[in-house]
């Protein structure tokens, strides 16, 4: 019997190095999928639930090695509402049609409208979340005893300085137990894990939301699940490109679609709560070595050891050590290149950057910031290619006869510089366009190519069209208003 690729494929040769990325990553993922939990309002152990079977499963069927996937802050802030009005068992329902339509966009290949969303918007993107996972920090830098403040010292002054000694094992790591045996030995009365809140300390069981199955509870769930589905599906991929870029390889984003959906419909089952990729854990794991699936399924199999097996040991943790490793994360997460290349940069580029950066930031919504960096790059190029259009004139010797020559792309941003550059002044008799040197793309091209020759034609001037390819010609032959009306003495030309 063959072995599926997905339990032979990208698992690193590394185990060592892909173990220990895991267990830090195992750690960070605690105080986050807590406090998701608290934002979705549902009670921490469906975050922590959440986040165990989601990084188990993806290992397996995600198509981006070491990208860690869990319970995230995009989707927890979409679930508020149904929890509230009708309960977590309807938002265990949600979040298994969510998986279902992220496994029918992987098939379908949505993953592929990824390709219009500009490297301005993903850098934007990217220092937002630099700036997001910052700003999450600043609870637990305000009225905490002094001692905290010199942990999170120690813990930086070790995450950056350790990896000068030795690689061997993960700094973050060491972090984290280094702080945790000196917060013990001085009995320092700083928080710890276990002030988090109350940690689940038995293995998530397997269960059917307890809903009932009619067209009613469909209508009730399914905005929320595509919408759940989308802002997943489009953190998952921009988190991707950015584990491709950092590691130089290349992921299956198709994959990965339906590997999120499966991992939901699993998460759900087993009382976890919708997730997707989350980039500072991943930024963690490839910053400490981890490069294969290994270590995304050591982050989500150690974490649930941690909850069952050390759960003692666990709730010592100062929250100083997973504060600093999340500072850490911000830093290394931010790219501090792009503000040098403000200067240098375009200007659209730059203030698409820029607005994805406010967006985001301002409406703690990833998504948001996206489209709206989306639409701006969207407006910017097509100004720039409206510019690319040059309509030229040349009349005859006895000035009856007129010839424009039309060059670039014509389309709904430039149809309007066509129609304003064309008219028919007194005396001509004939005017010829020549386009060998132009393409129309759309219906608005076509359309602003009807109003220059009826208008023509109402003063009485025949209009000859030369030099159409063969695709501008097709858009004549199907949309034109003037070519099924040529009266005579007027024609089109290919």
């Amino acid at each position: 019997m063959k072995i599926p690729a997905s339990l032979t494929g990208g698992w690193s040769a590394n185990v060592r190095i892909d173990t220990l990325s895991g267990l830090v990553v195992a750690l960070a993922l605690i105080p986050e999928a807590i406090g998701f939990s608290v934002v979705a309002g549902v009670d921490p152990k469906v975050g922590l639930y959440a986040s165990v079977v989601i990084a188990c499963v993806i290992a397996f069927t995600g198509g981006r090695p070491a990208m860690i996937s869990a319970a995230t802050a995009s989707t927890a802030v979409l679930m508020t509402g149904i929890v509230h009005s009708h309960g977590v068992q309807y938002l265990f329902a949600a979040t298994i049609l969510m998986g279902i339509f992220q496994v029918a966009a992987g098939l379908m290949r949505l993953d592929r409208l990824m390709r219009f969303v500009s490297r301005s918007v993903i850098t934007g993107f990217v220092n937002a979340l630099a700036i997001l996972i910052l700003l999450a920090q600043v609870p637990q830098l305000v009225h905490v005893p002094v001692a905290t403040y010199g942990l999170i010292a120690l813990g930086l002054a070790i995450i950056f300085l350790f990896p000068r000694l030795t690689r061997a094992v993960p700094s973050p790591l060491v972090a984290v137990a280094v702080l945790t045996v000196v917060s013990l030995a001085l009995g320092l009365h700083v928080r710890t894990v276990a002030d988090l809140g109350q940690l689940p300390s038995a293995l998530p069981s397997f269960g059917v939301p307890r809903v009932p199955f009619t067209l009613e509870t469909l209508r009730l769930l399914l905005p929320l699940a595509l919408t759940l589905a989308a802002v997943a599906l489009l953190e998952t991929q921009l988190t991707a490109q950015i584990v491709d870029d950092m590691t130089d390889t290349s992921s299956s984003k198709g994959r990965e679609c339906v590997g999120q959906g499966i991992a939901n419909v699993a998460a759900a089952l087993f009382g976890g709560m919708g997730g997707c990729a989350m980039i500072g854990q991943s930024v963690i794991n490839v910053s400490s070595g981890g490069r294969g699936r290994l270590s995304t399924l050591v982050a989500g199999a150690f974490l649930l050891v941690l909850l069952v097996v050390f759960q003692n040991v666990l709730a010592m943790v100062p929250v100083a050590a997973l504060t600093a490793v999340m500072i850490m994360v911000s830093i290394n997460t931010f790219s501090w290149r792009s503000l040098a290349q403000l200067r240098t940069n375009p200007l659209p580029s730059s203030v698409v950057m820029l607005a994805t950066v406010v967006t985001v930031v301002a409406t703690g919504n990833l998504s948001a910031g996206v489209l709206v960096g989306v639409l701006l790059s969207g407006v910017f190029f097509a100004a720039k290619v409206s510019r690319l259009i040059r309509v030229t004139s040349e009349l005859s010797a006895d000035g009856t006869r007129l010839v424009y020559r039309v060059e670039g792309q014509v389309f709904f941003a430039s149809a309007g510089t066509l129609t304003n550059a064309i008219h028919v002044p007194a005396g001509v008799t004939h005017i010829r366009i020549d386009v060998h040197a132009a393409h129309f793309w759309d219906i608005s091209a076509i359309g602003a190519l009807d109003r220059v020759v009826l208008k023509a034609r109402r003063q009485g001037v025949p209009v000859e069209i030369v030099g159409l390819n063969q695709a501008s010609a097709t858009m004549v032959e199907r949309f034109a208003v003037h070519d099924k009306e040529t009266p005579a003495g007027a024609s089109v030309s290919h």
